[in-house]
C-alpha cells in the first residue's frame, strides 16, 4: 500500500511541474504570437501602436511627438484631412 501512494505522489508530482514548466513557455511565446492572432480571434486591433524596439515604433514616436508641438487648429484640420482621405467618417459624432 506504501508503494502504491508513493508512485501516486510522484505521478502528482511530475504533472505539476510539467505544468508550471508550460506556463513559463507560453509567458515567452505569448508575446511575440499576439502579433499573429488574427484581430476577430482576440489579437491585436488594426489600430494598435507598433512594438517598442522597431524602427516603426521610432518612426510613430517622432510623428506623435511633431502632433503634440502643432498648434491646435493645425491639428484638426489635418485630422478632418486624414479622415477624408480615408473615407472613414464616425456618425453622429458631435463637436
Amino acid at each position: 500500500m506504501r508503494s502504491c501512494s508513493l508512485s501516486i505522489a510522484a505521478a502528482v508530482a511530475l504533472l505539476a511541474s510539467n505544468l508550471a514548466g508550460c506556463g513559463t513557455v507560453n509567458e515567452k511565446l505569448s508575446a511575440g504570437m499576439g502579433d499573429y492572432v488574427p484581430q476577430w480571434a482576440g489579437g491585436l486591433p488594426a489600430d494598435a501602436p507598433p512594438r517598442p524596439g522597431t524602427p516603426q515604433y521610432d518612426a510613430y514616436m517622432k510623428e506623435r511627438e511633431r502632433k503634440r508641438l502643432m498648434p491646435a487648429a493645425d491639428r484638426e484640420k489635418e485630422e478632418q484631412a486624414q479622415k477624408g482621405a480615408t473615407g472613414t467618417t464616425s456618425a453622429g459624432a458631435v463637436r
